[in-house]
C-alpha cells in the first residue's frame, strides 16, 4: 500500500505547479513539464518518474525523502536521479545515505551536484537554472528555472534571408540568445531572498514561502530566522509581475481556515488573483 500525501495542484498555461509544503512538515513541489522538482521533504510516488531535483537547504522537512526517493528509483530499476544542492550539504548527504545503504542493505545510486550562488545548470538547449542566494538559518539557495532561445538581433531584423545567411557565413553573430524565466523558487528565505533576485518577481510562476501570517508575530523576529512574513507581500505588492504566486510553507501555528481568513484580510484581491495558496 502506498500512503498517500497532500498534492495540490495549478495549472497555469504549458506549466503545471504540483505539490505541497508546511513548515516543519514536508516540502516538495514538482513542475512536471520541465521534468523536475524543488525539495524532497517527502515523496509521493507518483513524483518517482521525475529525475532531476533542485534542494533549497538540507533542513528535514525539505530532504528527508532523499534516501527514500533514491531507493525507490534503483527498486523500479530507473536511472539514477540527479539532485542539486547546495555544495555545502553535499558531503553530509553523502554519509547520510551510506548511512542508510548499511541499513537497507541496498545501494543508492544518485548523481549529487552541489551548487553555489551564482551557478547555472544547462538541462537542455532551451531550459537553464540559475543559482540564487537567500538567507535562512542554514546556507540555502533559490532557484529561477529560464527558458533560453536564440533570436535574430534587432539590427539585422529588415535583412532578407540570404543576407542575414552570408553575414553568419562571413562569422558574422546575427543571433543573441535571450532568457525568459519561467519559474522560480524561493524556498525558506528571508526577504532578501526574493529582494536580490529580480528573476523572482518576474518569473511566469513564483513558488514562495509565506511562514508566518499573524498580525502579532514580530516581522524582524522572522526574518531573523530566515521566513517570510503576510506583511512582506504587502510591502512588495508593486514589484510582483509574476502571472502567477504559489504561497505554501505556513506554520504549523495555524489552522488552514484561519491562514485563508488571515490572507484574504489583508489582500482581498489576492493580487489581482494571481496569488494561490497551497493549504
Amino acid at each position: 500500500m502506498v500512503m498517500n500525501v497532500p498534492v495540490h495542484r495549478l495549472e497555469h498555461g504549458t506549466l503545471t505547479v504540483e505539490g505541497y509544503s508546511r513548515a516543519a512538515v514536508q516540502t516538495y513541489w514538482r513542475i512536471p513539464e520541465l521534468k523536475l522538482g524543488f525539495d524532497l521533504g517527502c515523496q509521493p510516488w507518483d513524483f518517482m518518474g521525475t529525475g532531476t531535483w533542485f534542494v533549497s537547504h538540507a533542513h528535514l522537512d525539505h530532504i528527508a525523502a532523499l534516501p527514500v526517493y533514491v531507493a525507490r528509483r534503483r527498486m523500479m530499476k530507473m536511472d539514477p536521479p540527479v539532485i542539486y544542492l547546495p555544495m555545502h550539504a553535499v558531503d553530509p548527504v553523502h554519509r547520510l545515505l551510506r548511512v542508510v545503504t548499511r541499513l537497507d542493505r541496498g545501494r543508492a545510486p544518485c548523481d549529487l551536484i552541489g551548487l553555489n550562488a551564482g551557478d547555472e545548470v544547462e538541462l537542455s538547449r532551451e531550459l537553464v537554472v540559475t543559482a540564487s542566494p537567500t538567507r535562512h538559518t542554514v546556507p540555502s539557495l533559490g532557484y529561477v528555472v529560464w527558458d533560453r532561445r536564440r533570436k535574430l538581433r534587432p539590427e539585422f531584423a529588415s535583412l532578407t534571408g540570404d543576407r542575414i545567411r552570408d553575414l553568419r557565413l562571413a562569422g558574422t553573430a546575427v543571433t543573441e540568445e535571450r532568457r525568459v524565466p519561467l519559474v522560480a523558487y524561493l524556498g525558506d528565505s528571508a526577504p532578501e531572498g526574493l529582494d536580490g533576485c529580480p528573476a523572482m518577481f518576474q518569473a511566469k510562476v513564483l513558488i514562495s514561502e509565506m511562514t508566518f501570517v499573524a498580525r502579532g508575530h514580530r516581522r524582524e523576529k522572522i526574518h531573523k530566522h530566515g521566513h517570510m512574513h503576510l506583511d512582506d507581500y504587502l510591502d512588495r505588492r508593486d514589484r510582483f509581475e509574476n502571472e502567477r504566486i504559489v504561497a505554501g510553507h505556513f506554520s504549523t501555528r495555524y489552522h488552514d481556515r484561519q491562514i485563508a481568513t488571515l490572507v484574504r484580510a489583508a489582500i482581498p484581491d489576492m493580487l489581482d488573483g494571481r496569488l494561490h495558496l497551497f493549504i
